[in-house]
């Protein structure tokens, strides 16, 4: 177990790295002879290995050598469950996609779903820990789960168990936060606000470098914030709401309705590309609707960083001057104008953000530092 400073020094080579010697001291205020002494057992463990200045290959040697992970630092798996699918990454430490894997859930109790994805994970050699990601509240277990019908699951511990191997259990619009700021288009960026939008729509915050956490976070607040007044009404009979223009159910519904036959949501974005005038129109209110709730994600958290995720971010491609329209119309006059990053990794950014949060604790669940 590594302690807190030996953490700190690792979690920086990890985010940051490579690093000199210098540069990683001073990131984190220390002297040389005390980044020696921290690195040393980081290095003798292998977790860190020193880089030739000229060819960037592991090596041994000299103190002014870069540090960097050892390529052998570790595999971690993410696992992101909806109520019918299983999505499923194995990365390196730094989370980068190795492998995918795809299925359907055709059970969806806890011991199923728990035994398929052992049976998965046994299949990949050398995993240092698992990290799994699902829409709902969670509080070390699945205390309430909507999509896959659980409530107060102790999931980690029963796909521990099968295991024999840390496994992290953890909100899923968290998760994809926590991967953006570590690893993905928000790496760098000290505060932002991550807009999903897919299924379900959601919310996540970074200020200062720290993602924020909250119990709210499995509640979808933002889902049911009003964005057009003559909108179309979700389910729960909320006017123009995030959920009724944004979620690909609601794309779908009111394409399938207006064409008179069922469509997917690919199908939706393939037909508004080629100009069909009833998808047309639904992007075109949901590029408006996007517009407003990242205005308004930049307003309230006053970061001006807006990270785009999830399945439907198609939407911001396909109906980008009526997103700009509507940020700047929203936005107050001499503001910082508000920048859009887009993560088109559907799916996939979601297991991801699962296999960061299994990499954040084999960090050692340290205290964030900036």
């Amino acid at each position: 177990m590594l302690t807190d400073s030996e953490a700190a020094v690792a979690r920086e080579v990890l985010i940051h790295g490579p690093l000199s010697r210098s540069a990683l001291a001073t990131r984190l205020h220390l002297s040389p002879a005390s980044l020696t002494r921290l690195t040393r057992p980081l290095l003798d463990a292998g977790l860190l290995v020193e880089l030739d200045d000229g060819d960037g290959q592991a090596s041994v040697g000299r103190p002014s050598r870069p540090l960097d992970l050892s390529p052998t630092a570790g595999t971690f798996v993410g696992v992101k469950l909806t109520g019918e699918r299983l999505y499923l990454v194995t990365t390196d430490m730094r989370a980068q996609v190795i492998a995918a894997h795809e299925s359907a859930l055709t059970d969806a109790s806890p011991d199923a779903v728990a035994t398929m994805i052992a049976g998965l994970v046994e299949a990949v050699n050398g995993v240092r820990g698992v990290g799994v990601a699902l829409g709902g509240h969670v509080g070390g277990v699945a205390l309430d789960a909507p999509f896959l019908e659980w409530r107060n699951v102790p999931f980690a511990e029963m796909l521990a168990e099968r295991l024999g191997i840390p496994v992290a259990l953890e909100n899923d619009v968290v998760a994809l936060t926590d991967a953006e700021r570590w690893f993905g288009v928000g790496r760098g960026i000290p505060g932002f606000a991550v807009v999903t939008i897919g299924a379900g729509v959601g919310l996540g915050l970074v200020v200062e470098g720290r993602t924020v956490r909250s119990p709210d976070a499995a509640h979808g607040t933002v889902g049911h914030l009003p964005l057009l007044a003559d909108g179309p009404s979700c389910p729960q009979g909320h006017r123009g709401c995030a959920d009724a223009l944004l979620t690909t159910g609601a794309l779908t519904a009111r394409v399938s309705r207006d064409l008179g036959r069922t469509v997917g949501a690919d199908d939706v974005f393939s037909l508004a590309r080629d100009g069909e005038p009833t998808a047309r129109a639904a992007i075109d209110d949901a590029g408006e609707a996007l517009g407003i709730l990242c205005a308004l994600a930049a307003n309230l958290s006053l970061q001006a960083d807006i990270v785009l995720a999830g399945e439907a971010t198609a939407i911001v491609d396909l109906a980008r001057d009526r997103v700009d329209e509507a940020l700047a119309r929203v936005r107050p006059g001499g503001s910082t104008p508000v920048r859009v990053h887009v993560d088109r990794a559907g799916f996939s950014a979601w297991a991801r953000g699962a296999a960061a949060v299994a990499i954040q604790a084999e960090m050692g669940r340290i205290p964030q530092t900036r």
